[in-house]
C-alpha cells in the first residue's frame, strides 16, 4: 500500500467517528449552550477572558451568524475550561470520495471517446462500456489522484 493510501486511511480512521457524532451547534451557539449549562453569566465569562460583558453578547451572536474568528472561539473556550475542536468532516468516507471523482472523470472521458467510436460504428457493447469504466476507475485510483480534481 502506498504512503498516500497509508495516511488517507489513518485519516479515515480518526474522521469516523466524528461523522457518526452529532455536531450540530445549538441554535442559540457554544459559546451560550455552554455558558448556561455551567451557570456562568455573560459578565463572569467577560471577567474570566479579560473583556467587556458587552462583547461576549457581540461574541455569541457573531458565532450564531459564522462571524466569528477561531481565535476569539479559542479564547472563549479557555475562558469555558473547554478546548477548541476544529475540524473539517468529510460527508463520506475518503476512499469513496474518490472513487466517485474517478467515475465522473472516467465517465466524462468514456463520453467523448464513445461518442466518436459510435460515428464510426464502433460502439461499444454495454458490458464492455461497464468494463472500460471500471478499468479507468481504478487506473485513476493507482495514478496521481490530484488530477481527479482537475476541472474537466
Amino acid at each position: 500500500m502506498d504512503p498516500k493510501s497509508l495516511a488517507r486511511k489513518h485519516l479515515e480512521r480518526r474522521l469516523a467517528p466524528l461523522r457518526a457524532a452529532d455536531l450540530a451547534r445549538p441554535p442559540r451557539g457554544w459559546i451560550r449552550a455552554l455558558r448556561d449549562a455551567l451557570g456562568m453569566t455573560a459578565t463572569q465569562l467577560a471577567a474570566r477572558i479579560g473583556v467587556s460583558q458587552p462583547r461576549i453578547a457581540g461574541l455569541e451572536k457573531a458565532e450564531v451568524s459564522g462571524n466569528v474568528t477561531l481565535a476569539t472561539l479559542r479564547q472563549a473556550a479557555e475562558g469555558l475550561d473547554c478546548t477548541l475542536v476544529y475540524a473539517f468532516v468529510p460527508n463520506a468516507p475518503l476512499d469513496e470520495m474518490l472513487r466517485e471523482r474517478a467515475r465522473a472523470a472516467a465517465d466524462l472521458q468514456l463520453a467523448r471517446t464513445h461518442h466518436t467510436m459510435m460515428l464510426e460504428s464502433q460502439a461499444l457493447e454495454p458490458a464492455d462500456l461497464r468494463a472500460e469504466r471500471e478499468r479507468l476507475v481504478e487506473a485513476m485510483l493507482r495514478g496521481n489522484t490530484r488530477r481527479l480534481w482537475d476541472e474537466v
